[in-house]
């Protein structure tokens, strides 16, 4: 587990994380850092974290399978998942974007704070895809 500060500056951070963490040759690498980026912002922009506080990020991966998932501060509202846009909005899609790329996903929420997680599997892909390392490896870096 990772605390972040909840700024802006520590979504790439957390971005960063999880590239090092997977590495590049991960056949999920890149759906992961994208989904990582989206729920580290959501935490940032819609709960206490983005107001001084801060997010926790973990990481749980092997060569099959990736399970990553941001703590936020707690916030009024639970996260959803759908709401009106227009192609020329900025935001809004992070949760649309779990839907369409994570195998699955959801959130647990305690005393208004969100706990958004999603789940990879690279079983779904190609077999030739899938180089096996770190097999069963878990991130947990504590500050």
């Amino acid at each position: 587990m990772l605390h972040l500060a909840g700024d802006p500056d520590a979504v790439a951070r957390a971005r960063r994380l999880v590239s090092s963490a997977l590495g590049a040759g991960h056949p999920l690498h890149d759906d992961c850092v994208l989904l990582t980026s989206e729920i580290a912002t959501n935490a940032v922009v819609h709960s206490e974290s983005g107001d001084g506080g801060t997010f926790t990020l973990s990481v749980s991966y092997s060569a099959e399978w990736v399970r990553i998932a941001v703590q936020d501060a707690g916030s009024i509202d639970p996260p959803f998942g759908w709401r009106p846009s227009s192609p020329l909005d900025t935001g809004g899609r992070g949760l649309l974007l779990l839907e369409a790329l994570a195998h699955r996903w959801g959130f647990i929420r305690e005393a208004g704070i969100n706990n958004v997680w999603f789940e990879m599997h690279a079983d779904l892909l190609s077999p030739e895809s899938v180089t096996p390392s770190n097999s069963g490896t878990s991130l947990r870096v504590a500050r």
